[in-house]
């Protein structure tokens, strides 16, 4: 971060939540679009997952927040509720410091809980489609102060015939604004849109980046069906993943994997299509918290995953898109770390993988099957690592950001309580001023706020109780 960041002149608080995540140097992506969007110009990025495009828009967004304006000043439409939570989280943590605060809004959740939500002080909203214009139609949503509008993986939202809707959406916001949209490929639809609602747009093609090539090792290892399980357990004791994600094609053989390796007495989750969507959620904050290092997926569920410490990709049968050989990929070899992709191939799939190849323009190495020394020697290390998970399991979240505390407060809408109110009661206690306040979230029953500078553990010492609004309510440290 001595240079990398801070050329871009960016809020101090938003240098130092990054370096708290961990941001050295930019990615190509970031390099080419962040000048560009702070200079308020109109982007169209030809980028893929895993080239870190969601900070390229993130950060010049979170830059440019008005923190006291209380209306959203930025919309972000995405394909996935999993894709809008993950952006949620990403950008939560990089406007943290600075105070910013992002919702997410999608179908299957209630709609009334996110409108209450969008009553309070918004200032990032990151939706679907269909729920965005739900919202806007039914006027929760308001957009009239909207200055950064983002379309994020256009190319999925069009292919899944969202045009319309976001046609819609893009015309109920300011004509004046900042227009960015990224796409794995791009489209005359795509075109079309440009050129219908964005001012001169410079386009940007960082493609070659997507995946880290030069940081993964991609590998091919010969194996017939009915042998995979057998080599697929084998593989795993004699690399010794970190954390890996085994790659299916549908969500049978999911099932059929993660039960075989369940009985294998791996730490092992599945992430399918079948699965409710609380269910799916849980399994990916889960595999975020390293309560678990194996997970079992199908491309489509685990769309809205990424995370940082992959080391391993193991493509249990070969896509029949090979689009998706490169997304599976692109799940490890992530930030500036090395990942390895081991794609098991049989005589059937052997047509699937040439024409990856062909796409992919080189050829995959060849490697033997791994042998029974290295099996066992690497068995006891991944028993180790799997024990150290397990007890490590229910020890607290690391918080990326050390010194804010998120505080519980025991009262909320229903006590009348607003974000005034909690920000007026905790300014004035002792040793507290205004800007030690972050993020306040107002709920029906209680209420959270983040307290800054390092000032929340003695705050919980200090208090058991709070006077809000006249009223005495309990803080304490919110779970996570």
């Amino acid at each position: 971060m001595d240079k990398g960041f801070k050329e871009f002149k960016l809020d101090n608080n938003i240098l130092k939540a990054l370096k708290n995540l961990g941001f050295e140097e930019p990615s190509e992506v970031q390099k080419e679009s962040i000048p560009l969007l702070l200079q308020n110009k109109d982007i169209v990025v030809k980028s893929q997952t895993g080239s870190g495009k969601t900070a390229s828009f993130g950060i010049p967004i979170c830059e440019n927040i008005e923190i006291e304006e209380s209306n959203v000043q930025a919309l972000i439409i995405v394909p996935t509720r999993e894709l809008a939570l993950q952006i949620k989280d990403d950008l939560s943590n990089i406007g943290r410091l600075k105070k910013v605060r992002v919702v997410a809004v999608f179908g299957k959740q209630s709609f009334e809980e996110q409108a209450n939500e969008l009553k309070q002080r918004v200032h990032i909203v990151v939706g679907t489609p269909g729920r965005v214009t739900d919202h806007i139609n039914r006027g929760t949503l308001q957009t009239n102060n909207i200055k950064f509008m983002i379309l994020d993986e256009a190319d999925k939202m069009l292919n899944m015939g969202f045009v319309e809707q976001i046609e819609d959406i893009l015309k109920e916001v300011p004509s004046e604004k900042v227009t960015a949209l990224f796409s794995a490929t791009i489209s005359s639809e795509i075109k079309n849109l440009s050129k219908s609602y964005m001012k001169d747009p410079i386009n940007l093609n960082v493609v070659s980046k997507v995946f880290n090539r030069d940081k993964i090792c991609e590998e091919i290892l010969e194996v017939e069906e009915k042998n995979k399980f057998k080599t697929l357990w084998r593989s795993i004791y004699a690399v010794k993943p970190e954390a890996a994600i085994i790659f299916c094609n549908t969500r049978e053989k999911v099932k059929e994997v993660f039960l075989g390796l369940k009985r294998e007495g791996f730490l092992v989750e599945e992430l399918h299509g079948d699965m409710e969507q609380k269910d799916r959620l849980k399994t990916m904050e889960k595999l975020k918290n390293k309560e678990f290092n194996i997970l079992v997926a199908t491309d489509v569920a685990s769309r809205g995953i990424h995370v940082d410490h992959i080391t391993h990709v193991f493509n249990y049968e070969i896509p029949m898109e090979k689009e998706s050989y490169i997304h599976r990929i692109g799940r490890t070899g992530r930030g500036n770390k090395a990942g390895r992709a081991i794609s098991f191939v049989s005589s059937k799939e052997e047509k699937y993988i040439d024409q990856i190849e062909e796409y992919i323009g080189y050829n995959i190495n060849k490697i033997e099957d791994f042998n029974d020394e290295e099996v066992k020697l690497g068995k006891s290390e991944v028993k180790k690592l799997q024990k150290d998970l397990l007890e490590n399991k229910n020890k607290v979240k690391v918080n990326i950001h050390k010194d804010v505390t998120k505080i519980h407060i025991s009262a909320g809408k229903k006590k009348k309580i607003r974000n005034l109110d909690v920000l007026g009661a905790f300014s004035h206690l002792d040793n507290l001023t205004a800007q030690d306040v972050g993020i306040i979230d107002i709920k029906d029953n209680h209420s959270y706020v983040d307290i800054l500078n390092g000032k929340g553990e003695e705050l919980l010492k200090k208090y058991k109780e709070v006077v809000v609004k006249g009223k005495k309510v309990r803080v304490s440290k919110a779970k996570n």
